[in-house]
Parts: C-alpha cells; sequence; structure tokens
C-alpha cells in the first residue's frame, strides 16, 4: 500500500493532483472523461461577487509548448455556484477549493464571507492577480500593501483555510510569500501565469483582443519551479506548486523541491485524463523505488553543500 495523502497546515487531501482553476470548469464539466472522486481536489474556476462577461474575443492564443489566455476572468458569480454548481459537484466525494477574485478589497472580503456560510467547502484559493480599481488598476498582486491588504481582509472573514495564489510577474517572488503568511494565508500556491504577448505579422495586429494575456503550459515549467522554490525556502508554509505540469515526472519535480501538492492547467485542455495518469504514475514511481509514503518524498531534493 502506497499512501499519498497529504496534509497542507488545515487542508487534507486524498492525493497531492489538484486540478487548477480555471481549466476545469466548476468540476463537473469534465465527469464524463474521467472519474474526478480520484482527484485530490478540484479548484474550481474564479468566482467573483457578481457575474463577469470576461474579454471579448480572440480571448486564446497557442504558442510554441504553451497557452496564452485573455479569458478575463468570466465567471456565474458566486450566488449561482453555491445554488446551482455547488450541490451537484459536492455530491462527488472530492475536496472542493473554490478560486475567488474581486476589483477592490471589499469585494474579495464578500466574496470570501458568503463562500464561508456554503457547506462542503475545503479551501478557499485567493487569486491576487487582479486589478484593484480604486488604485489606477494596480494589480494586487504585484504591491506587498494591496496584496497584504486583500489577503487579511479574507481572513477576517472566513475560517476556511486559505490559499493564496501568487503571481510570477514580480522581481521577489519570497518576499511577497512573506507578506501573504503575514496577513493570514494558510498555504500558498504558485505560480499563476507570466504576463505575455502574441501578435501577427501579416495582419499586423495583436492576436488577442486585449492585446497582453497569461502564458501557461509546459513552456513555463522551469520559470515556476525556480518561483516554487523560492517560496519554499523562505516561508514555513505549505506550498502547490503550478505551472506547466502535464507528467508524473513533472509532478514528482515540484514535490521534490518541497511543494506538498501540485495543480494541473493547461494540460487538461490537451488530455482531459492528464491529472489521473499522473496520480497513476506517481503511485508507480514510489512502487518501483520502494517509497510507500509520498511524504517521505516530499523536499527530498539532495544538493551538493561541499561547492
Amino acid at each position: 500500500m502506497i499512501n499519498l495523502e497529504v496534509t497542507l497546515g488545515p487542508l487534507k487531501l486524498p492525493n497531492p493532483v489538484m486540478v487548477a482553476s480555471g481549466t476545469f470548469g466548476y468540476g463537473l464539466e469534465y465527469s464524463s472523461l474521467l472519474d474526478i472522486s480520484k482527484l485530490g481536489g478540484i479548484v474550481v474556476k474564479g468566482l467573483s461577487l457578481k457575474p463577469r462577461p470576461g474579454n471579448p474575443p480572440p480571448r486564446i492564443v497557442e504558442t510554441c509548448a504553451g497557452l496564452i489566455n485573455s479569458i478575463g476572468l468570466e465567471n456565474v458569480g458566486v450566488e449561482d455556484f453555491i445554488n446551482k454548481k455547488l450541490p451537484l459537484l459536492l455530491k462527488r466525494d472530492v475536496p472542493v477549493i473554490v478560486n475567488i477574485l474581486g476589483n477592490t478589497v471589499e469585494e474579495y472580503a464578500e466574496v470570501g464571507n458568503i463562500l464561508s456560510d456554503a457547506e462542503g467547502i475545503s479551501a478557499l484559493e485567493i487569486n491576487i492577480s487582479c486589478p484593484n480599481v480604486k488604485s489606477g488598476g494596480i494589480i494586487f498582486g504585484t504591491d506587498p500593501k494591496q496584496a497584504y491588504n486583500v489577503v487579511s481582509a479574507v481572513r477576517k472573514n472566513t475560517s476556511l483555510p486559505l490559499i493564496t495564489k501568487l503571481t510570477p510577474n514580480v522581481t521577489d517572488i519570497g518576499m511577497m510569500a512573506k507578506v501573504v503568511v503575514e496577513a493570514g494565508t494558510d498555504i500558498i500556491s504558485a505560480i499563476n501565469t507570466v504576463s505575455a504577448m502574441a501578435v501577427d505579422i501579416n495582419t499586423r495586429k495583436p492576436k488577442l483582443a486585449n492585446v497582453f494575456g497569461g502564458l501557461s503550459g509546459p513552456a513555463i515549467k522551469p520559470i515556476a519551479l525556480k518561483k516554487v522554490w523560492d517560496v519554499v525556502n523562505t516561508v514555513d508554509v505549505p506550498v502547490i506548486g503550478i505551472g506547466g505540469i502535464s507528467s508524473y515526472e513533472d509532478a514528482l519535480e515540484f514535490l521534490l523541491i518541497g511543494a506538498q501538492a501540485i495543480q494541473v492547467g493547461t494540460a487538461n485542455f490537451i488530455n482531459p485524463g492528464t491529472s489521473i495518469e499522473i496520480i497513476e504514475g506517481i503511485r508507480s514511481f514510489l512502487e518501483r523505488n520502494n517509497i510507500d509514503d509520498i511524504n517521505k518524498f516530499i523536499g527530498s531534493l539532495e544538493l551538493d553543500t561541499a561547492k
């Protein structure tokens, strides 16, 4: 028997493989393609206080080894999710983590408060890669003060385990990790997408209607791995690794450097069964290497300290 159960502070998961927000809908869209009850957890599409239409198309562009998206956080709103989608999702016996967003600190806090009264939610994940409309559009996750304010506001409004998802688009992600830990986050997930753009030389126009977007997929995995390493070695809270994971080997790399769980994102669009294959691959790897507990592998990277 191989133990795949992991404990991330107040959050316990049956295995370390989750699916990332924005890549798995509201949890049920993939249910005809895989057994979602086998997942370590589902992070649902980001929810705002009111429904959002998102950005105009085109809003997805394929790139070499990646994908640029500018969806614009389209979602049904928190009330619709609670009333129509959550009851069906909870029947599947899988941890449900809800990603939340807002354009003001007050919106984040209210969404967190509303979800705290809903039964069956395992944790909240704060997306701080949103613009603060009250501060000239500055991104919450790129300014330490703004990041602190939004995380602390949500913390005051919920007793649920709190995950903060960090953007890589900062000079020092370790410093941002310290800030959100001080603000009260229990867990950190990293990274969100890398700021990017694509242009068409024939039309001489941007390929995205919004001009800019976020790059994800295998192209960003080395970046994500380094960012996660920085966070793991800066703060003493559990870390969830995200970024370009499409195989069990990729997942094990993040676990090896100290992430205690991972999220699969863009790979879900290529092969809906990727997350299940990763779980099975991790189990087989542990069996081949006579490791009976995933926690014995997590954080076991060996460094040559003699140099």
